[in-house]
């Protein structure tokens, strides 16, 4: 395909393929006439891309777990390919992530007390 069919299929603007072609995070071949073609797994890819990259993962460590990736649910890494590099800038994104829950969790509490608080010195409307 395209790489304007696999911007439709995926959702992703063609800036943004082109972009990751860019980061080496996705192979398209060439037609004859240099135009990019895509396969069919070109469509899980650009969405295991985008779900990692929401994730706040950047396209430097994206690029390095990538091959490894079967889909969503899958991982396939053989420990001798995770690298002390790869491994610390894992870790230390993960602890990112966790720190961010953290700080979620306590705004949803504060915020949910708050509102039972106010909630609960409300007047009664009606009576």
């Amino acid at each position: 395909m395209k790489i304007g069919e696999l911007s439709r299929r995926t959702g992703v603007p063609t800036r943004l393929l082109r972009y990751y072609e860019e980061q080496d995070l996705l192979h398209p071949d060439r037609t004859e006439n240099g135009y990019r073609f895509y396969g069919e797994p070109a469509v899980r890819d650009v969405q295991q891309i985008r779900g990692l990259l929401d994730s706040g993962l950047t396209t430097e460590m994206i690029r390095a777990i990538l091959p490894y990736l079967s889909g969503p649910d899958e991982i396939h890494v053989p420990a001798d390919c995770l690298t002390p590099e790869t491994a610390a800038l894992l870790s230390d994104h993960v602890d990112r992530i966790q720190a961010r829950i953290d700080c979620l969790a306590r705004n949803r509490d504060r915020l949910s007390a708050y509102l039972a608080a106010v909630r609960a010195d409300a007047p009664v409307r009606g009576s």
